[in-house]
């Protein structure tokens, strides 16, 4: 079998148990070669380095498990640290001290000594095992690698430094010197210093430098999508503002986005059908998705504002007061008797049934007998409003039924614009010269009109 040679032994001779003032780290760990200034604030913390500096400078530096903890005990402070020594003492105008101290090598402690004004510490030093060589040289080399691509990456490392790090060839200083320089979390450092072999340091070293540039890189694409998407969205307003501004000069009324929301609150407030009120709602989804000058959009746009226009449940106050509507039947004409007594049987029946669907009164007679003025006659007994719509002539079926949307300028039958104009739902709609309709290639009205007047459809 081929004995591995090994690359680094601590041939230093161990020194005996050692009596040193405790100095307990809050939010940082100290490694060995690492020089760190510290601001120190507790009163045993200051009186333990002023006793190393009145003596020979030797401290012993260990982190605190939890860092809110303003006295901590025996149990709240890590048994592994580092002999240290106290390079620089300066007392600040607020009490506190700044300390510089120097990390010399790990040390663990073994009892602990309450004196009077601080701490003090049994600690005898850690024997590092030795490593091997093929091992070693791959994990520094590729410790050294991870650091300059980290390096390369922040910016906030000199080139100098890397080259000092490359430089190291001892695995330990290595590990120490390169694990000071990043921002692990404090458990992370401490489980570094807790580490003892070199080579397993460097491993778990290797896998933390990974990790930092993997979040590194994550949160660079994070915050590149983010700008992204905020210099879109600055675009977008600018160019708004532009528009609203262009529009102003060139007095082309407000903001299409004001008018949408108009439109919306226009919806809320007007009373419709569950279906109508959510078809409305559909449409103007689809239109605040449309560019606002198209002419999808216009159109779009138009039946909303029909739909909002419309007599959904505005109705006229009925009065069914059958002397009342006799006495205005006879005096708006005279004779007439059998139209108006079926007038006077159908506001009677309606009297009684309190809904009567879609009833239709035809009269049919040669011109001037006064066929029109009746239903005028019959609006104003009733109570209702009256709309007279002359079908004379008319040829195509859409002045019924309306255009299709789809065509550019569409609009709703004389029907439905009559109800918009009108204002109420149950008005005396008298439909004139019907009998003059014709047709053509475009269709026959007379048929739309079966299914205007149909009561199971129209009610």
């Amino acid at each position: 079998m081929i004995n591995i040679p090994k690359i680094f032994k601590d041939d230093t001779p161990l020194q005996p148990k050692q009596k040193l003032p405790l100095l307990p780290l809050r939010d940082i760990v100290v490694f060995p070669h690492m020089v760190a200034p510290l601001f120190v604030g507790r009163t045993k913390s200051i009186n333990a380095l002023t006793d190393a500096m009145n003596k020979d400078k030797n401290i012993f530096l260990a982190t605190q498990k939890k860092v809110g903890i303003d006295s901590p005990r025996e149990k709240d402070i890590n048994s592994i640290g580092v002999f240290g020594k106290v390079l620089q003492l300066l007392k600040l105008p607020d009490g506190t001290v700044k300390a510089l101290v120097e990390g010399k090598s790990r040390g663990c402690i073994k009892r602990f000594i309450h004196d009077k004004d601080f701490f003090s510490v049994e600690v005898e030093p850690v024997v590092e095992p030795e490593i091997q060589v093929a091992e070693g040289v791959a994990l520094s080399r590729a410790v050294i690698e991870s650091f300059e691509e980290y390096a390369g990456l922040t910016k906030n490392i000199s080139k100098e430094l890397v080259g000092n790090i490359a430089a190291i060839s001892n695995p330990s200083q290595l590990a120490d010197t390169a694990a000071a320089h990043f921002s692990f979390k404090i458990e992370d450092k401490q489980n570094l210093l807790e580490t003892f072999s070199p080579n397993k340091r460097l491993s778990i070293l290797l896998s933390l430098i990974k990790m930092e540039i993997d979040i590194f890189n994550m949160d660079k694409r994070i915050k590149s999508r983010v700008k992204e998407q905020m210099e879109k969205t600055q675009k977008s307003y600018y160019l708004n503002e532009q528009m609203r501004a262009i529009r102003k000069e060139m007095g082309a009324g407000e903001d299409p986005g004001d008018e949408l929301k108009e439109l919306e609150k226009q919806i809320k407030r007007k009373k419709m059908s569950k279906e109508a009120a959510g078809k409305a709602r559909q449409e103007l989804r689809k239109l605040k998705m449309m560019t606002p000058m198209s002419a999808e959009a216009t159109v779009v746009r138009n039946y909303i504002e029909w739909m909002i226009s419309l007599p959904w449940f505005e109705r006229s106050r009925v009065r069914n007061n059958l002397d009342e509507a006799e006495k205005i039947l006879n005096e708006d004409h005279y004779g007439l008797e059998k139209p108006k007594e079926r007038i006077l049987e159908y506001l009677a029946v309606q009297s009684l049934v309190k809904k009567v669907r879609g009833p239709i009164l035809c009269f049919i007679g040669p011109p001037g007998v006064g066929k029109t003025s009746l239903a005028k006659s019959v609006a104003r007994a009733t109570g209702r409003k009256f709309i007279r719509l002359s079908l004379g002539g008319v040829r195509d079926e859409a002045e019924i039924r309306g255009h299709r949307r789809t065509y550019i300028g569409a609009m709703p039958g004389k029907i439905i614009q009559s109800l918009k104009k009108i204002g109420v739902n149950n008005p005396v709609f008298c439909l004139n010269e019907v009998d003059k309709m014709s047709m053509d290639f475009r269709g026959d009205p007379s048929a739309a009109l079966l299914e205007v007047l149909d009561p199971e459809q129209n009610f």
